[in-house]
């Protein structure tokens, strides 16, 4: 199928795109409760030939594009949801909302998303499929494609004339201050990291600050932890399958002469194999165990599962760069040598759908990427310029993938 209209009809929805970001920017919602969203992305969807299904555990939004002939299904996933942050940037249409912000461009993937639907709804019958256009709440840490998942998101209805239109294929944008504006990057295998939780509570004896013979101090144990875990990371795990132990918080005590009876040691564990995901756990509880021992103290250790590693399919993957290169061109076109050590739950869907996260670069040209502000700061601002570039990726995957999926 021919791609070489998609920029200029992307082009021709900017003006729109870019609105409906600025509103969702000035009014950002958290987790998997987006009412206010929610309505804005039903308005914007007004008027298309979509089927509709609101979900009921959260505020997601499943819309499904019949085309013009039988065939299968694709997936084009758009998350809706902000984060807990105070926004410092100062644009026109900042947030409204004190303490919350798209600081990781979700308002640009919904907006975009919902640009993808009007393009293809305008070529609606040149379709050989259908198109599911998930609208995602949750994120951020609340697991909002899981639970869509769970509520039947992959379970499409048979085709109008009966035939059976089985989801084959599934891919999402995320936009980045890492990359020039709309560039495009992705890989095959893993590409962004595993995220889990760790919580160690080293348990001692309080006492008088003045007399820790006749106490058990548990903060010099945490710290002997904490620096024993790096030591643990850098020695036992291969550098070719890494993975990220990052000790966010050490809590203890109530003022300065007191030894107190728990320290409590929290943190993130990232990883981006299943299996270097089970070993990294399995030396943590090593360690502090082991540490703990040999000054007599007894240690909790516990473990909270985060999102899986997100894996793309190497064909889909490799599909969705050959897309991007003739929509977009092959210099602005970019195979990642590397994994992104972040977490998504668009894992959940990639493990039950073949598909690829693509990245959208969304730094100007007036800045450099490398020193630019990231993703989730308070001082993150995206280019709208690279919403075209999405639009058209995102419709153009969707073309492509029904008319001969990739292998």
């Amino acid at each position: 199928m021919e791609l070489d209209t998609l920029l200029d009809e992307a082009r021709d929805l900017f003006d729109e795109t870019v609105a409906l970001r600025r509103t969702l920017h000035r009014w950002p919602e958290l987790g998997n409760d987006l009412p206010v969203t929610r309505e804005h992305v039903l308005g914007a969807l007004e008027g298309l030939p979509l089927q509709l299904t609101l979900h009921e555990t959260t505020s997601g939004i499943a819309a499904v594009l019949d085309g013009g002939k039988p065939g299968p299904t694709v997936l084009l996933r758009g998350d809706m949801d902000a984060l807990p942050l105070h926004e410092d940037t100062d644009l026109e249409f900042e947030s409204a909302d004190e303490g919350k912000m798209h600081a990781c461009g979700h308002d640009t993937h919904t907006a975009m998303l919902v640009g993808a639907a009007k393009l293809l709804s305008a070529r609606r019958d040149q379709i050989p499929g259908r198109v599911l256009f998930m609208f995602q709440p949750g994120e951020e840490g609340g697991g909002g494609a899981g639970l869509m998942l769970e509520e039947g998101l992959l379970n499409v209805p048979h085709a109008a004339d009966g035939s059976e239109s089985p989801v084959t294929g599934a891919y999402a944008l995320h936009i980045t201050s890492n990359l020039p504006t709309g560039w495009i990057a992705s890989k095959g295998g893993s590409i962004m990291a595993s995220a889990d939780q760790m919580l160690i509570t080293i348990v001692g004896r309080g006492g008088h600050a003045s007399q820790p013979h006749a106490a058990l101090d548990p903060i010099p144990i945490a710290c002997e932890i904490v620096q024993a875990l790096q030591t643990m990371v850098t020695r036992t795990i291969d550098v070719f399958d890494p993975t990220v132990v990052t000790v966010g918080r050490i809590s203890a005590g109530t003022t300065n002469n007191i030894i107190p009876e728990t320290a409590v040691i929290e943190g993130t564990i990232r990883a981006i194999s299943e299996r270097t995901r089970a070993k990294v756990r399995d030396g943590i509880r090593r360690v502090a165990e082991g540490v703990s021992a040999a000054h007599d103290a007894q240690v909790i250790i516990e473990f909270h599962d985060g999102y899986p590693v997100t894996v793309n399919n190497p064909g889909s993957a490799d599909f969705a760069l050959d897309v991007a290169a003739e929509v977009v061109g092959a210099k602005a076109t970019v195979r990642l040598p590397n994994p992104v050590m972040g977490a998504e739950d668009f894992s959940y869907v990639l493990n039950r759908v073949p598909g690829a996260m693509v990245f959208l670069g969304g730094t100007g040209t007036d800045r450099n990427p490398a020193t630019a502000a990231p993703n989730h700061s308070n001082r993150v601002m995206f280019d709208e310029a690279a919403m075209v570039n999405g639009v058209a990726v995102y419709s153009a995957m969707a073309l492509r993938h029904l008319s001969g999926p990739p292998s």
